[in-house]
């Protein structure tokens, strides 16, 4: 007579691995939406509106620029609750590209905001809230 011992245990590892597959999903990050932040330019306040959608671990949308006008994210990822892309800027004749990385946590979206200012690296904290 073959013993059933191996059987109760198959079961328990089958609802720990369902249990673990689901966790993961639940780490992943909802960027969607509208958000907002305030950037310090001199004597200025500058508010800065990010409108984002996301598709799995695409990344799309648009953020505000100086003049009010929208610019296009590029590269958008999403990554458990890590989101990435860039802006292309241009000022006087002048392309630039700013790189946003940020980990979402409901309501807030906390970073670095990094670009390249003659020739070195320079890095900033980012923080939006989310506006929708």
């Amino acid at each position: 007579m073959k013993r059933r011992t191996d059987t109760p245990r198959r079961m328990m590892v089958a609802v720990l691995l369902a249990f673990l597959s689901l966790g993961s999903s639940a780490l992943a990050a909802d960027a969607t939406g509208t958000w907002t932040w305030t950037v310090q330019r001199g004597d200025n306040t500058i508010e800065q509106t990010l409108k984002l959608k996301q598709d799995g671990e695409k990344l799309t949308g648009t953020i505000s620029g100086r003049q009010g006008g929208e610019t296009e994210i590029e590269d958008g990822k999403v990554s458990e609750d890590t989101i990435t892309f860039k802006v292309t800027r241009e000022f006087n004749g002048n392309r630039f590209v700013i790189s946003y990385q940020g980990k979402v946590d409901d309501e807030t979206i906390k970073g670095e905001i990094s670009f390249d200012r003659q020739g070195e690296t320079v890095k900033r904290p980012w923080e939006a809230k989310r506006a929708e």
